[in-house]
């Protein structure tokens, strides 16, 4: 993980799991997961999944392998072992089109569309129900992210994961 090498004991001891694509045995791609609370460090927010559920984060292709269909491998792997060990829901965010269109290639549906605008320490967060799936599952996951509403203003909290 290169920088962020001192993060992966930490992680490991507080139950997140990691996930990699080998290729020619070289790390070409990882990814974490975790069925407990999360930071998100793009939103300020914290995940905290509930029983059954796992939050997929942290998903990183290295540079020479983009573009090849790695980071999508990485999500099938994940979600092949979430089958197995009978996981009743994924979450995940993505902020890029290739990584969008590769969860979606995976089986991952959109449930909110967030907007985050930031001044200084202050930030506004506006989250909205993502293709029509307002309802119980949009409710869900702003529940999952601890949002009270849909527009939340106040001051933007950093910390590492």
């Amino acid at each position: 993980m290169g920088a962020e090498g001192d993060r992966v004991a930490p992680r490991f001891e507080r139950g997140c799991r990691c996930f990699g694509v080998m290729q020619d045995g070289t790390l070409v791609a990882y990814g974490w997961w975790s069925a407990q609370r999360e930071w998100i460090g793009e939103l300020g927010l914290e995940i905290s999944p509930a029983e059954g559920e796992v939050y997929i984060w942290n998903c990183f292709t290295l540079a020479p392998h983009r573009r090849r269909g790695f980071y999508r491998a990485l999500l099938e792997g994940i979600v092949a072992r979430a089958r197995e060990e009978r996981v009743l829901r994924l979450w995940i965010g993505s902020v890029a089109d290739p990584a969008e269109k590769a969860d979606a290639d995976a089986g991952f549906v959109p449930v909110l569309h967030l907007a985050s605008a930031g001044l200084g320490p202050l930030r506004w967060l506006r989250a909205r129900p993502a293709g029509g799936r307002g309802g119980e599952l949009a409710s869900q996951a702003r529940e999952r992210l601890g949002l009270n509403g849909w527009t939340e203003f106040g001051r933007f909290r950093a910390r590492k994961h």
